[in-house]
């Protein structure tokens, strides 16, 4: 960088999905590529975690499952067309996205925001899949009753 240029780090996150045959080796140096290339532009990781392997919304491919990953960071801009380049020349890296996030919130906050709303998102999935399940269970006993009629 030119000496008159000035730095400006900015909170991000990103969501990456990863090959479900990906050996746990190549997801930690992916991610050390990742961490490297944050560190090169003067970024620091604030989070990194793993959902684990998920069923996804909609097939990659023949895919229906990938690893998830989420992190948060803060970074030069001009990082994330780096780290977006490296990804795509990753085959192990199915999709990602990285969203910038509002420089007046906290990456904690961020973080504390975002979690709770994964919560949320687990217990309406959880009172739909009951639901479905209650309208099986008595679709099942009115045809058992109509059977038996």
């Amino acid at each position: 960088m030119s000496s008159n240029t000035i730095e400006t780090k900015r909170p991000y996150e990103a969501v990456v999905l990863i090959h479900p045959d990906a050996t746990l080796d190549e997801q930690k140096e992916l991610f050390r590529r990742n961490k490297a290339t944050i560190g090169k532009f003067k970024g620091s990781v604030n989070s990194l975690e793993t959902w684990g392997k998920r069923n996804l919304a909609n097939p990659i491919g023949k895919l229906r499952k990938a690893i998830y990953f989420h992190t948060t960071f803060e970074v030069d801009p001009q990082a994330i067309s780096e780290l977006e380049r490296t990804m795509r020349i990753n085959d192990k890296v199915l999709r990602f996205l990285h969203m910038r996030l509002d420089e007046r919130v906290t990456l904690s906050k961020h973080m504390e925001d975002f979690k709770r709303g994964l919560q949320e998102s687990i217990q309406r999935e959880k009172e739909r899949e009951a639901k479905i399940q209650a309208r099986k269970s008595a679709a099942a006993a009115a045809r058992a009753a109509a059977f038996e009629g």
